[in-house]
């Protein structure tokens, strides 16, 4: 009887795996056919918010240049110092490089930057290197600009290291593959020196901010490819002159190309005492 029984048992087991071994084996090998990047699914990165850098051509000689500040100030205070990012590049006929009594901010790297552009008069500037822009049409350009998609993220640290600024940028691409510069600068606030006023008066006490010091990484800046969704980290070091005040320093960091600025950053440059 028991013999009787496992024959049968057998028999079943030999008629049922068969049958669905040969059921299920398109679906495994089906499975094992389908490529390993084809089981992800590609999530697109979230929109970036647009930031705006203007690009403000300016000379201590210069006597509008104060009523420019005044409009930078406005927009500054209208949309914050992160959303609206402002470079005061000091050079040109109306830029002052300082002698043995006053101090002077204009640069080689300015004129060059003046040159480069063909400029004629100042104040005048880029909004995002989207055309020079008189600067009575800079709060309209900036309004417009703001409107534009971001198709990348930046952001970044910078600190101060022995005698060095050490700095640090994140960036993504949200939108396809970007390629252009990598512009890195350094500029400073709070620095007391002669300017020149619409009224042809000089004021000594005259306080400048955002003012280009040097770049760090070239006048041109570097090479920069991002395919969307990658991200890239760079790091910079800049060594620091005893003239520049520490505590006033930040780092204005974008990437440009034949399109414009498609992003900028600016980073207060911490001065971490040990």
């Amino acid at each position: 009887m028991r013999k009787l029984y496992i024959n049968k048992v057998q028999k079943w087991v030999g008629g049922f795996l068969p049958f669905y071994l040969f059921t299920f084996l398109p679906f495994f090998a089906a499975c094992s056919h389908i490529d390993e990047a084809d089981r992800l699914i590609y999530v697109k990165p979230a929109p970036a918010a647009r930031c705006v850098l203007l690009e403000d051509f300016t000379g201590q000689r210069c006597l509008n240049c104060p009523t420019a500040t005044n409009i930078v100030a406005q927009l500054q205070e209208a949309y914050g110092d992160s959303v609206f990012i402002t470079v005061a590049i000091h050079g040109g006929p109306l830029g002052f490089k300082g002698n043995d009594k006053l101090v002077g901010l204009a640069t080689d790297v300015g004129d060059e930057y003046f040159k480069h552009w063909n400029l004629e008069y100042l104040p005048v500037g880029f909004v995002n290197r989207h055309g020079i822009v008189d600067y009575i049409e800079w709060t309209f350009a900036v309004k417009e600009e703001l409107t534009r998609p971001a198709p990348m993220k930046m952001e970044g640290e910078a600190d101060i290291k022995g005698d060095k600024v050490d700095i640090r940028l994140k960036m993504q691409s949200t939108e396809g593959t970007i390629t252009g510069k990598l512009q890195i600068w350094l500029l400073e606030d709070g620095i007391k020196a002669m300017q020149l006023m619409p009224d042809g008066t000089a004021d000594s006490e005259y306080v400048h901010n955002h003012v280009l010091r040097t770049p760090v990484n070239g006048t041109w800046g570097e090479d920069i490819t991002l395919q969307e969704a990658e991200n890239k980290n760079t790091h910079h070091t800049q060594t620091l002159d005893p003239k520049w005040n520490p505590e006033q320093l930040s780092i204005v960091a974008f990437v440009y190309n034949d399109q414009g600025v498609q992003q900028v950053v600016k980073v207060k440059v911490k001065n971490k005492k040990v």
